[in-house]
């Protein structure tokens, strides 16, 4: 088996939800962390605050600096993961396409290195 990060993404422009749009996407993202959990898919996920909440820490030079914000101004953000198991990319695709039916937003998938 191998491990997948499903990243979600955010773009910039996209429409607030709605107050009844937002609970429904929290029941589905929920219905569907059950089913990864129930499957043995899960491994862990978890949604992030806002991007304007964000600080870079950067040591790579030596004497480590913190900068607050985003790492860069992007018209996309991550906004949220999952990290499944999955036996191929063929499964861990079909899995990101229901959680990107449930939080209504795209999904990146990536494996993770040396699975």
């Amino acid at each position: 088996m191998t491990q997948f990060l499903l990243s979600v993404h955010h773009r910039e422009g996209d429409a607030m939800p709605s107050e009844d749009e937002i609970q429904h996407m929290y029941a589905s993202v929920d219905a569907f962390n059950r089913k990864l959990q129930e499957t043995g898919a899960w491994v862990h996920a978890g949604g992030l605050t806002d991007v304007s909440q964000a600080n870079v820490v950067d040591a790579s030079a030596g004497a480590g600096s913190v900068t607050d914000g985003p790492f860069s101004e992007a018209r996309e953000w991550l906004g949220g993961f999952w990290i499944v198991e999955a036996a191929d990319l063929d499964t861990a695709l079909a899995l990101a396409q229901e959680g990107s039916a449930a939080c209504h937003g795209p999904v990146e998938v990536r494996a993770l290195q040396g699975e």
